[in-house]
């Protein structure tokens, strides 16, 4: 294949707090990858999301030995879905590939993601077949989550599928038409659709690190995902309230003969009590999920943008 016609491929890799392996990890991508610098024209798009230690200068140590590193430094930590958004509209490839850079996802299913995109396919998605290097508990939730979305959520999204995938240029293309601010990008991949493969593979251990999700940051992940692509939580409060209200009617007629014909008993104060404060706790948790969504509405409203970059480093010209 001539160079003038090669094809563009770009790894977007969102970085926080990454020093101790960001050296690792470029040279791992270059090992899976050397056998393909031949066919495609590789960019690197590294997204510095606020880290406080030493990523963005190591990321720049390594700009100096691969050309190909485009160093994007966020002015502060917005988040990886931010981060994600802000790597896949600044990068120029001709397909797109989100990847962690603790990899657990093997770069050397690149190659295999590379040859599925050349058959057609516009999204190759590369799911998780075995996750014994997940704690029991992490592959437990993961499980709730993926069902529960896709029980009330539209459309559904991939289980044990992340963001690790190849997407065309019209996939980006149909992404960046999404102008929301509050961004669960699983669901946003899965929404555009497309012609769509999937390769399977076993997730690895965490090659250096700590993860930077804590349970509690999982926890309103989820909720973000559901209530990003569903308002079947907001439903469901409908018909609690109906059955409610029934129950509370029929309760009501059981009181009124109960009167007419036994007389006036002595009024239970315990069971009041407890109904009480059932019904006040049912209240309050609707009143909860309510907030949910109106919280969403206040910050899109805002208008903010998603991400501010502070920088763009390339080491070579376009």
């Amino acid at each position: 294949m001539s160079p003038l016609t090669k094809k563009i491929v770009s790894l977007v890799i969102p970085f926080y707090n990454e020093a101790v392996g960001v050296e690792d990890f470029f040279v791992v991508v270059n090992q899976a990858l050397v056998a393909s610098y031949d066919s495609y024209d590789f960019e690197f798009v590294c997204v510095n999301d606020g880290s406080s230690d030493e990523t963005l200068v190591k990321l720049r140590e390594q700009a100096q030995l691969y050309p190909q590193i485009v160093i994007v430094d966020l002015s502060r930590n917005f988040g990886k879905e931010a981060a994600l958004t802000a790597g896949i509209d600044i990068a120029c490839g001709d397909a797109i590939i989100p990847i962690d850079s603790d990899l657990q996802d093997p770069p050397e299913l690149i190659v295999d993601m590379l040859k599925a995109w050349e058959e057609g396919y516009e999204v190759v998605l590369a799911k998780r077949s075995d996750r014994r290097t997940d704690s029991f508990l992490k592959r437990s939730t993961a499980l709730w989550f993926y069902r529960t979305h896709n029980a009330v959520s539209k459309p559904s999204i991939p289980e044990n599928v992340g963001d690790f995938r190849l997407m065309d240029r019209c996939v980006i293309t149909a992404l960046q038409q999404m102008p929301e601010q509050q961004r669960f990008m699983k669901g946003l991949f899965a929404w555009v659709g497309f012609k769509t493969t999937t390769i399977e593979y076993s997730r690895q251990q965490r090659h250096a690190g700590d993860s930077k999700f804590s349970g509690w940051k999982l926890w309103n992940f989820a909720i973000e995902g559901i209530t990003s692509f569903s308002i079947a939580p907001l439903k469901l409060w409908t018909y609690i309230g109906g059955l409610g209200a029934l129950v509370a009617m029929f309760y009501a007629l059981y009181i009124v003969f109960s009167t007419l014909i036994l007389g006036v008993e002595v009024p239970g104060y315990a069971s009041l009590l407890v109904t009480i404060i059932f019904f006040g706790s049912l209240q309050l948790l609707s009143i909860g999920i309510l907030g949910e969504y109106i919280g969403r509405i206040y910050m899109e409203a805002k208008r903010r943008p998603i991400y501010i970059v502070r920088e763009v480093f390339r080491n070579k010209e376009d």
